[in-house]
């Protein structure tokens, strides 16, 4: 019961990050050639009881399918019969949103207790004929993708999208659970490393979900406070960076007022030198062709306005 209800707080939690996160993502590091995926899809199917069907993960592909993904660390024919329930649990909430099921996909994840050989990917009724996508963890070569990725992240380099699905499936690929289990903590320590915001979030979100299965209750609290302790951090560089957006342009708009300022000063202020050259050229009598000549800013007419205000006021 206590593993269940970590299960189910883990996707509530990390729902909306993975929904983010996994677009453009792939399933290329099981050895799975599928298509990009496009948006996680709620994994909640009403139409079933919650005991009898809660899936993984549910994803749809950019062709348009939809690849339902479930994690198995035993081979059990019976689960054939659990998979048919979540394609006709999915097929039977698009018909009540009155739209078409795609094309589905059924995808086993075996950790590293299956080895290839071990499993069959058919499920022949007759009537009804399941064909399943297999994946084998145990077919990684865990102790090398770990140093690999290990070694990247303290030299605090970015994680390429398959580095970064690596990392949360790899402790996965062990074969004994508390094997996985040490390995889960082990990742967890070198995702919380991870300089780069969102490849934290990401990570840590990642391996919450996905070792839902094999987790124990104080790994599950340590991550969620950990991705809360990072959420924190990305609002607050996100209210930092807005600060600093606010500020520069502030900044900007002061350095462009006292700029316009300092040109309308300048103007004014050759404006007046201009006139005064002027004043003294009309009273050496200087004729008002020969001043447009030298002082290209007046025109013959505020010449002569001028010579007039001039006279006037020797008067």
């Amino acid at each position: 019961m206590v593993q269940e209800e970590i299960a189910y707080q883990n996707k509530d939690i990390t729902s909306k990050v993975l929904a983010e996160c996994f677009k453009g993502k792939t399933f290329k590091v099981y050895g799975l050639d599928l298509p990009e995926i496009r948006r996680v899809l709620p994994t909640n199917l009403p139409t079933v009881k919650a005991n009898e069907l809660r899936l993984d993960n549910l994803f749809e592909l950019a062709d348009g399918t939809v690849a339902i993904v479930d994690y198995e660390s035993e081979y059990k024919k019976e689960d054939k019969i659990k998979y048919l329930n979540y394609l006709t649990g999915i097929a039977n909430r698009y018909a009540k949103e009155n739209q078409d099921c795609p094309v589905l996909r059924m995808i086993v994840i075996y950790t590293g207790d299956i080895k290839r050989g071990q499993t069959s990917d058919r499920y022949d009724i007759g009537a009804v004929r399941v064909k399943l996508e297999q994946a084998f963890l145990s077919e990684l070569d865990s102790h090398e993708i770990f140093r690999h990725l290990k070694e990247k992240v303290e030299r605090n380099e970015l994680l390429d999208d398959e580095e970064i699905m690596e990392l949360i499936i790899q402790p996965l690929s062990y074969r004994k659970r508390e094997e996985k289990e040490a390995q889960i903590r082990e990742t967890v320590k070198l995702a919380a490393q991870i300089q780069d915001r969102g490849q934290q979030l990401f990570a840590l979100s990642g391996i919450l979900v996905f070792a839902d299965k094999v987790i124990d209750m104080e790994t599950a609290n340590k991550i969620r406070r950990a991705i809360e302790m990072t959420q924190v951090a990305r609002i607050f560089e996100e209210e930092k960076q807005q600060a600093l957006t606010q500020a520069l342009s502030q900044a900007a708009r002061v350095f462009e007022e006292e700029k316009q300022q300092a040109e309308k000063k300048h103007k004014e202020e050759k404006e007046r030198n201009a006139r005064q050259i002027v004043i003294r050229m009309i009273k050496k009598n200087y004729p008002t062709e020969e001043i447009v000549s030298l002082v290209s800013s007046f025109s013959q007419d505020d010449i002569e306005a001028l010579r007039k205000e001039v006279e006037r006021a020797e008067l």
